[in-house]
């Protein structure tokens, strides 16, 4: 595919997104909601039913603000490989395949998602580790100092394979979000703009809520799951079956606590994964050259700026 270079950050529609602006965007919008995400953990492990606005005041209270963004190198970590690869495998795909239905959006987006789940499994793990150790008592805290040195003591005392504990839900996880997240705003932001909706910011926030609404619904099941196998002591499961046995136990919703702070996270990350990435790819993307089936681009007849 041959490639016409635009001026550096001259705005054109018909650009294409570079395979690694899915993870810039991502990780730019994580530092955001963060907080809000930490929250969800800890509604989800927690034994004791107390509300987002209980559970923040508790943690204010007891740690101060700076707890808010425990675990934020973990978090960085998981953009720069979970993200960064299923967003990296849905737009190098999308240029080898034709994306221009419903249908081939989703099976690509579900196997950018299964992988990227897998190669992302670690550092979800220590991610929940960290923003889970705010809550426990000071004599059962993990106290990792960051990111890497999570991995590093992982190694160390559960050995290599610990690492990647849950790592099947969390590629299912990864499959279902891909396909809430970008199969559906590609799909929405395409029918609002045949709609007559103008390409522009309006549009990208209607499209993304819709995704992080679809994508929420999807996972959140899978959320609950996989979290509290990842948080599990050692023996309190005997597996992933047992983990759905005992929640179910708690009756249907169990499978959906924590579906509100999980919305209120996931849709304003959404929203500005989504606008960064637009911002990103309508400045710094290439233009090809000729007319491809993409995603972040309209398809139409590419010209110069």
């Amino acid at each position: 595919m041959s490639i016409r270079r635009g001026g550096l950050m001259s705005y054109n529609q018909k650009r294409i997104a570079r395979w690694y602006f899915g993870g810039v965007a991502s990780s730019i919008a994580a530092l955001v909601t963060h907080p809000i995400d930490l929250m969800k953990v800890l509604m989800q492990t927690q034994a004791e039913k107390l509300s987002m606005m209980r559970t923040t005041q508790k943690i204010l209270r007891e740690q101060g603000v700076l707890a808010l963004y425990n675990g934020i190198s973990a978090s960085m970590l998981r953009q720069y490989t979970y993200t960064l690869s299923r967003f990296g495998i849905y737009t190098v795909g999308s240029g080898m395949m034709d994306t221009s239905t419903m249908g081939s959006k989703t099976l690509l987006a579900a196997i950018a998602g299964g992988i990227g789940g897998y190669v992302g499994a670690p550092a979800d793990l220590i991610n929940v580790r960290l923003q889970n150790d705010v809550k426990m008592p000071m004599e059962k805290r993990r106290n990792y100092k960051h990111a890497i040195d999570g991995l590093v003591r992982i190694t160390r005392e559960e050995g290599w394979r610990s690492l990647f504990n849950g790592s099947s839900m969390t590629a299912l996880r990864g499959m279902l979000m891909t396909v809430g997240q970008i199969a559906f705003y590609e799909q929405s932001k395409s029918s609002l703009v045949h709609l007559g909706m103008p390409e522009n910011m309006g549009t990208y926030i209607t499209a993304s809520i819709i995704s992080a609404t679809v994508a929420t619904t999807l996972t959140q099941p899978i959320d609950v799951v996989k979290t509290r196998r990842m948080n599990a002591a050692p023996g309190e499961y005997s597996g992933l079956a047992d983990v759905f046995i005992k929640t179910s136990r708690e009756g249907p919703l169990a499978f959906f606590k924590g579906y509100t702070p999980s919305l209120m996270r996931l849709m304003p990350h959404t929203v500005l994964l989504f606008l960064g990435l637009e911002f990103l790819r309508t400045r710094f993307g290439y233009l090809p050259e000729p007319k491809q089936v993409g995603p972040y681009y309209r398809y139409d007849d590419v010209d110069d700026d």
